[in-house]
């Protein structure tokens, strides 16, 4: 008789996420520490320990530091804005009114649509010469913008990123209110609480959790974001947009060619998430043992 029957369900899943996950993971890991360069013969590679990521924290990459605060910048920017204007919608969602269900089927629109799409449509929305942002703006404003120039560009890739990922927070902080029950508030109500107080004493401890699951997924999504910047301006102009992300498709594919170099910058990014989302469950966690 089988001690652990239940086991043999999940061995399917398991199996397939080894192939998919564990083991490109190990291939990661094992090139970051070659000499591999895009195009080699693969049996003339040699091991050369943590050479790459020696170069990478000595400085000799001058070019990821830059990328790597350009990365935390995005994240830490677009992760506050999506929550302060997810929070935003989602008490507006949570009141009554007419034609809510068309305003649901609204949000969701950004959130369905490809990146690779919004890139692409933002990019002709950014157009100086014939965009329609620059349209109204030279109606009502009387001046052209270059949206994507080196002053603007990093601004104008966070803004797409909040316009696609904002209602993502709205839904998910939409449904905690909708789940959190009726007595604390009536509690609140007979301490004498008013409303700003009934929502930082009450409304925002009971959504901790969700909130920091959801700060959790979009923290991640940031950091690793390559569809939308590459579409809108590859990581110009110069680095103005450079994520970690677009660093390592251009130092492994799009230019030299040193897919061992990327690899190492790629496992940098990886254990930066890793972080990121140990911090972020414990605090979870710490909130709700206390």
């Amino acid at each position: 008789m089988v001690k652990y029957p239940h086991r043999a369900y999940i061995l399917p899943a398991v199996i397939v996420l080894a192939i998919l996950t564990i083991l490109p993971g190990i291939f990661l890991y094992y090139v970051s520490i070659t000499d591999y360069e895009l195009g080699e013969v693969w049996t003339e590679h040699k091991i050369v320990g943590f050479k790459n990521y020696a170069r990478l924290f000595s400085g000799r990459d001058w070019e990821f530091w830059p990328s790597f605060g350009i990365s935390i910048k995005f994240m830490l920017l677009a992760t506050a804005l999506e929550t302060l204007f997810g929070f935003i919608v989602a008490l507006l969602l949570n009141q009554e009114f007419r034609f809510k269900s068309l305003v649901f089927a609204c949000l969701l629109l950004p959130i369905t649509i490809t990146p690779s799409i919004v890139g692409q449509m933002w990019k002709l929305m950014y157009n100086a010469e014939y965009g329609v942002l620059n349209y109204f703006a030279q109606g009502l404003f009387n001046t052209k913008i270059t949206w994507l120039g080196p002053q603007l560009a990093f601004t104008s890739t966070l803004l797409v990123d909040v316009w696609q990922w904002t209602p993502f927070m709205a839904l998910i902080i939409y449904a905690g209110l909708r789940s959190v029950p009726a007595e604390p508030y009536e509690a609140a109500l007979v301490d004498g609480a008013n409303v700003v107080q009934s929502f930082r004493y009450v409304t925002l401890p009971l959504l901790r959790p969700l909130l920091m699951l959801a700060i959790l997924f979009r923290s991640m999504d940031s950091l690793k974001l390559f569809d939308v910047p590459f579409v809108l301006t590859q990581g110009g102009p110069g680095s103005a947009t450079e994520l970690l992300s677009l660093h390592v498709y251009r130092l492994g594919f799009a230019q030299t060619g040193w897919v061992a170099r990327a690899s190492a910058t790629a496992v940098v990014l990886l254990v930066l998430i890793v972080f990121l989302s140990q911090r972020l469950v414990r605090y979870v966690r710490e909130g709700s043992d206390a």
